[in-house]
């Protein structure tokens, strides 16, 4: 029987790697929200240069194409994480990203223009703060959209949505969907 206390206290190791399973799924799933309500559209400065967010009225409906790279600040195997700009702990497994001047968060399309594979991606953190990048993605995205081995590829990004729960807001697509 699997982690039956025997009467000497200890469970069998199986019972254990459960247990350990659900903690770090717990935690991996205790990573939103940080703190923050509505949408982060303030201006910001690294290394010198100022940058200015665009308004959730200027980021709907927004396109952009451009270089994209992949980043990865969590260590230990994924279990020590920094923070994104809203406070969420850095998960290397979420489909996550980083742009300079989208409110945060956001949802949009991210496209690879070389092998034409799409996916949606939560926008939570800033940066790429390198000449050229647009747009930086957690590993896995990077992996389901198939440039994890180059680290860099060209895609288009399009804005589906900006903000979460009741400050969620939609792009319109369309006459057909408005």
């Amino acid at each position: 029987m699997i982690g039956v206390d025997r009467g000497n206290g200890s469970l069998r190791l199986p019972t254990m790697a459960v247990l350990l399973m659900m903690v770090l799924t717990g935690v991996s799933c205790s990573s939103r929200p940080g703190g923050y309500s509505g949408y982060m559209t303030r201006s910001y400065t690294v290394r010198g240069q100022t940058y200015h967010p665009l308004s959730v009225d200027e980021a709907l409906g927004y396109t952009e194409t451009g270089e994209c790279s992949w980043y990865d600040e969590s260590s230990f195997f994924g279990l020590k994480r920094g923070n994104t700009s809203l406070g969420e702990k850095v998960q290397r497994w979420h489909l996550t990203g980083a742009h300079k001047t989208l409110p945060l968060p956001a949802l949009v399309k991210v496209t690879n223009l070389e092998n034409g594979k799409s996916l949606k991606i939560r926008i939570n953190d800033r940066g790429p703060f390198i000449a050229g990048r647009h747009l930086d993605l957690t590993p896995r995205a990077a992996k389901k959209l198939g440039f994890y081995e180059d680290g860099l590829t060209r895609t288009r990004l399009e804005v589906l949505s900006i903000g979460d729960g009741k400050y969620e807001r939609k792009s319109r697509r369309g006459f057909l969907f408005w």
